[in-house]
């Protein structure tokens, strides 16, 4: 039986770049073993798959070429860009069923939102171990890295400027025993430096305990770093946007925009968001 796989880029940033994930459009009649199988034949970051759902728009399925994963940003926007495209969704509120629950979608023209939960905090007090994973000369500031969980738990770690961050050369066996030992998808490194003036920060994403070594757009890490920046850093825009892959080699430029709703000053949920398209698609064999 073959399975036919959408190649779709979620995040872009105008008409190029983003984040390339796999989208099976009809995943029913697929085993999780068969969905694993793909998804390590594919051999992206993330593959989605969707099926029926009883509760949700559709049931929302991800997996890396190692595992199963609860939650996949630049996937579901994937996912969502297609079906848009193929008009199989329309405008508005939307829904999908995940592992653990169901989240709101918002489709609003070319775009495509994603709730996220509210963040929950965690300081890192001892940061020798992040400065190792990372190569970070000891003349880098390292301060306020903390865990930040939206839905997936991702470490922040905030550097001066674009050029600190640009110069990383990560440990991945390190970056993966510390994403072990507290359970995270990765390390997202950013500094508030930006490409586009108007920006809010720019990011890396290294989650080799997934394994991906960088990633060019994270919507599920971008969201827990708007909230650590409204937050922690005191930035007080509700709308903020991530740039994400114009430091890799070689550059797959992409933006991700997180709306924050707030109650009474603090934050209640976010949806964060981008532009898909969709560059190809391929058959795997099962």
């Amino acid at each position: 039986m073959k399975v036919s796989v959408e190649i779709v880029n979620a995040f872009i940033d105008g008409d190029t770049g983003g984040n390339s994930a796999g989208v099976v459009l009809n995943a029913n009649a697929l085993t999780a073993q068969q969905k694993l199988h793909v998804a390590q034949k594919v051999g992206l970051s993330e593959t989605a798959f969707v099926s029926r759902s009883d509760v949700a728009t559709i049931k929302l399925e991800f997996f890396t070429p190692v595992q199963q994963i609860a939650h996949c940003g630049h996937a579901t926007i994937a996912t969502f860009s297609r079906m848009s495209e193929l008009g199989l969704v329309q405008n508005g509120r939307m829904s999908k069923e995940t592992v653990d629950g169901v989240r709101e979608i918002i489709i609003d023209g070319s775009m495509a939102f994603m709730e996220q939960s509210p963040p929950t905090y965690t300081d890192v007090l001892d940061t020798e171990e992040v400065r190792a994973a990372l190569n970070l000369s000891s003349d880098v500031l390292l301060d306020s890295v903390t865990i930040v969980n939206t839905g997936n738990a991702f470490l922040l770690v905030p550097l001066q400027n674009a050029s600190s961050v640009a110069e990383i050369h990560p440990n991945q066996a390190l970056i993966n025993e510390i994403s072990e030992q507290y359970d995270l998808i990765g390390f997202y490194v950013f500094s508030r430096d930006t490409e586009v003036d108007g920006r809010h920060a720019g990011a890396r994403m290294f989650a080799p305990r997934y394994g991906i070594d960088e990633e060019s757009a994270t919507g599920m890490a971008a969201g827990p770093l708007a909230c650590y920046l409204h937050d922690r850093q005191g930035l007080e825009d509700t709308t903020l946007l991530i740039e994400q892959g114009h430091l890799m080699d070689p550059p797959s430029p992409s933006v991700i925009n997180v709306n924050l709703q707030l109650v009474n000053g603090s934050i209640s949920r976010l949806m964060a968001g981008g532009v898909g398209r969709s560059i190809r698609q391929v058959e795997i064999e099962i």
